[in-house]
């Protein structure tokens, strides 16, 4: 959690700046006091009032304020934070923070306080990839200046590629790294996501339509409250959480080894959609077409990573949370799952093709253990990842 905790958001001008607003709410909600900063430019994106109504104070805009720089209320703002976060960080503000420039209020401030930086840029990926901007960013980390971001994906503008601002859970994760607080610091975690590619010849596999997204989302809740995250993950577009280890790999053979490598962990979510089966044997050429005769494909069954570190002897995680995709009786099968592996909770929830969830933005789970099952209501996965991670908390604190 951040409570007690003084964080200086300055608010730049970009399309990005609609994030800052559930950014600011989700600081709050972790016990953060927030001071809002809005330049000129952010306030063409966001109005003074919504960013005030969220932060519960007051937006400071204008560095020739007469009644509060009667006593250098500019320093004093830039002083007084645990923290100061710039967010969306504009190629125009990093560029005036690398050559020391201070022309309005938030150039000022940034460059007259003695406090931690950590900046979200959000930009044009030509923009970003220009090499002045590239030169600015080595500068601000020689400074000491700390990123979370870009990520990449498409732009307002129509282009692809990095510059998007990193979402509102990333920043808050990157935010809590560098205060080095939250109920799971300590903790090692790890974390399982994505699909597996099970090969059939060097050029087809078999898989399924996991995109990682809840998984990912899991990744940064859990270190945005401080733990240790090790994230083993398995062929996906989505970026992976900032600031956490990451393994990528493909099969679930190698997704098996991942996991035994990175034992012991105080808790274990098991996110990935793990391929049942594999080809036997994987052949090293292309299958070809045989006078129009299907090739014969044998069968082995994958490891079952969840089952075997539920099942440990010696060293089992305290805490072993697995997920249930499922199309029939969602909380049957699931809380079956449950006994037959060990583990000590199930996220299920209905992949039916109706539901959208498989490869969408929002979730729709039931959460089981061993004192029944907690249904929650359809949310983003952004959201259950930020639930699952406080009862996480909460069940590793007892």
């Amino acid at each position: 959690m951040l409570t007690s905790k003084h964080i200086l958001l300055i608010i730049g001008g970009g399309i990005a700046a609609y994030k800052s607003l559930d950014l600011i709410r989700k600081l709050r909600e972790r016990g953060a006091t927030v001071t809002p900063v809005l330049t000129r430019a952010g306030g063409e994106f966001v109005t003074p009032l919504s960013v005030s109504a969220l932060a519960g104070t007051e937006v400071h805009s204008d560095l020739f304020d007469l009644t509060k720089e009667a006593e250098m209320g500019h320093i004093q703002l830039s002083r007084s934070a645990d923290l100061l976060v710039v967010a969306p960080c504009t190629a125009d503000l990093m560029a005036k923070m690398a050559q020391g420039r201070a022309d309005d209020l938030a150039s000022t401030l940034l460059l007259a306080t003695d406090t931690p930086v950590l900046v979200a840029p959000s930009m044009n990926v030509r923009m970003w990839d220009h090499p002045a901007t590239q030169r600015n960013v080595t500068v601000l980390k020689a400074d000491g200046v700390a990123f979370v971001g870009p990520n990449e994906g498409d732009m307002a503008c129509g282009e692809y590629g990095p510059g998007r601002m990193a979402e509102p859970l990333e920043i808050v994760a990157a935010i809590d790294s560098a205060l080095g607080d939250g109920p799971l610091k300590g903790k090692r975690i790890l974390v399982t996501s994505g699909p597996t590619h099970e090969p059939i010849d060097p050029v087809r596999y078999i898989a399924n339509r996991s995109s990682g997204a809840q998984g990912t989302a899991i990744g940064v809740a859990l270190a945005g409250l401080g733990a240790e995250v090790v994230f083993v993950t398995g062929p996906v577009d989505v970026a992976p959480p900032e600031g956490v280890e990451v393994i990528k790999v493909q099969s679930a053979v190698q997704m098996q080894a991942a996991v035994e490598a990175a034992l012991p962990f105080d808790a274990g979510v098991f996110a990935a959609a793990v391929a049942d089966w594999r080809v036997a044997t994987e052949s090293s050429s292309k299958i070809k077409k045989k006078n129009g005769k299907m090739p014969v494909l044998e069968f082995a069954e994958n490891p079952d990573i969840l089952a075997q570190v539920s099942q440990l002897k010696d060293g089992r995680p305290a805490l072993i949370v697995g997920f249930a995709a499922e199309t029939d009786d969602v909380i049957a099968n699931a809380t079956a799952k449950r006994r037959r592996k060990g583990c000590d909770w199930i996220v299920a929830n209905d992949v039916s093709p109706e539901t959208g969830i498989m490869g969408g933005n929002e979730n729709d789970v039931v959460l089981i253990s061993a004192d029944g099952s907690e249904d929650w209501p359809r949310m983003g996965k952004n959201e259950v990842a930020e639930r699952l991670a406080l009862k996480m908390a909460e069940a590793l604190a007892d």
